[in-house]
């Protein structure tokens, strides 16, 4: 089954049930191809209504978002931000794009300025936003254009409790979260804290899409095993885009 974009199409809101190969088509005036390997087939795994799992999706543009993300690193350094618990988090974070999300004694929240510097969050390269629009076109959100570029980067035992992303004022376009480097499992719960999780294997280049009726459900990374990986060694690295207002 392929799927095809075009450019004045608002709502692909409603996502078909079935898992199925995809081999991505733009056309004119739609998302532009980050791949230009055309017998590049895709799994695609539909999570919940609003939610898919897309396998490989990133994987050849992979060295390329990591060179960009070593240039962001340079003029926003990685961090480990405190919870307005007081809790130092065991994954490290900087940010790109229009706003960075940031966590400190006084709360969660989103600020154009990086905290450690006083400067600009670095902008978002064009190959970050066309893969997040890409992705999200491919789980039924049309012409996404996310705000910030949350970068997080995981070693051995890093994780992040179950929780939902409610600091956004856009509650229904999509969290697109793109995983680099060691595989790692994800927590995928359900719209309350309690409902059961399921555990899904991520592997370096898979991107998962949330949004829409599937927006505030639970999700979370289990701790991460030590391993190497040829692109970012004993590391994870994910990109989480969001559209924030």
């Amino acid at each position: 089954m392929s799927w095809r974009r075009s450019a004045g199409k608002r709502a692909d809101k409603r996502i078909s049930a079935s898992t199925t190969a995809v081999t991505p088509e733009y056309e004119n005036g739609g998302v532009i191809p980050l791949f230009d390997n055309d017998s590049l087939a895709l799994s695609r795994e539909q999570l919940e209504e609003g939610a898919v799992l897309l396998r490989g999706f990133a994987t050849a543009a992979g060295p390329a978002l990591l060179e960009e993300m070593r240039r962001i690193e340079q003029a926003a350094a990685f961090r480990q931000l405190i919870t307005p618990g007081g809790y130092t988090m065991s994954v490290a974070m900087t940010n790109c794009g229009r706003v960075g999300w940031v966590s400190d004694r006084s709360g969660y929240r989103y600020d154009p300025v990086d905290p450690n510097t006083g400067a600009p969050w670095p902008a978002m390269p064009e190959s970050f936003r066309e893969l997040a629009a890409a992705a999200a076109a491919e789980g039924g959100f049309a012409h996404y254009d996310p705000d910030a570029c949350l970068i997080n980067r995981y070693v051995a035992g890093a994780k992040l409790s179950l929780h939902q992303d409610r600091d956004e004022k856009d509650a229904w376009a999509p969290i697109v979260s793109v995983s680099l480097g060691l595989p790692t499992v994800f927590l995928w719960g359900g719209k309350r804290r309690s409902d059961p999780v399921r555990r899904l294997r991520l592997e370096s280049g898979d991107v998962v899409v949330w949004g829409g009726p599937a927006r505030f459900f639970y999700h979370g990374v289990a701790p991460l095993k030590d391993g190497q990986h040829p692109l970012t060694g004993d590391t994870r690295v994910n990109l989480t885009f969001r559209k924030v207002f």
